[in-house]
């Protein structure tokens, strides 16, 4: 996604609709944008900030429909066909997460991240992290938390990957409902439209049926890297 603003023109494009439809969309409030000087404009961190909304609460047919719009606006930084091991090699997978607060699962993710090259400044990293939660925690009420900073940090992360952490106990992270959270994703990416892509396909494995019960019986990062591939291609 740009940083740019859009006009209906734009905002279709991106969309992958027609401009009808988008006129139609922000007429009835379905899309956050406003008239200036008697034409649509769409402010893209608002749009960014819809969309993630928009994922977080689709079905997984609406899910997939979200990655074939993100697919076209991804940069040349994931082959088209993604999967989410392409981005998470068993490096980046910790199981089992040695944490038991909120602050140390930020901590410890993002230093056992840093530790293998994959991001310069965890300090910032979990900082960043630590304000997007306060402004609108990420945790799920199937007890996922999908852990990332507003905004892309390009100046700290060569390359956009996912981290995962599984604890071995639920942990307090601003569940709705009170509801515990033990399966940690770290989403770093160097660009929003591939930041959202990863959001959707996320979202899209963590409602596949048995992943989740699968993930929390494993013990040990090799099992839990297996679970992701194999439930990662059931997807396609």
């Amino acid at each position: 996604m740009s940083n740019e603003d859009f006009d209906l023109a734009s905002l279709a494009e991106f969309l992958h609709i027609t401009p009808a439809e988008a006129r139609k969309m922000a007429e009835r409030g379905r899309v956050p944008g406003k008239k200036i000087a008697g034409q649509w404009r769409f402010f893209s961190a608002e749009i960014h900030s819809w969309f993630e909304d928009r994922i977080g609460v689709s079905d997984e047919q609406e899910l997939a429909e979200v990655e074939k719009v993100l697919e076209i606006q991804s940069t040349k930084q994931i082959v088209d066909e993604f999967h989410i091991p392409d981005m998470m090699p068993e490096s980046l997978v910790f199981v089992p997460l040695l944490a038991r607060t909120k602050p140390k699962v930020i901590q410890l993710l993002c230093d056992s991240v840093a530790a293998t090259g994959s991001l310069w400044d965890p300090e910032k990293m979990g900082d960043a992290i630590r304000k997007r939660e306060d402004l609108h925690p990420t945790a799920l009420e199937n007890g996922v938390a999908m852990l990332h900073p507003r905004r892309p940090m390009t100046n700290i992360i060569g390359e956009a990957f996912i981290g995962l952490g599984v604890t071995t106990n639920g942990i307090a992270f601003g569940g709705p409902r009170g509801t515990l959270t033990d399966v940690f994703f770290l989403i770093g990416s160097t660009d929003e439209a591939v930041h959202l892509r990863v959001l959707a396909r996320l979202s899209r494995l963590i409602q596949e049926p048995e992943f989740l019960d699968t993930l929390r019986s494993t013990d040990n990062s090799s099992d839990a890297h297996r679970c992701i591939i194999e439930f990662d291609e059931r997807l396609d």
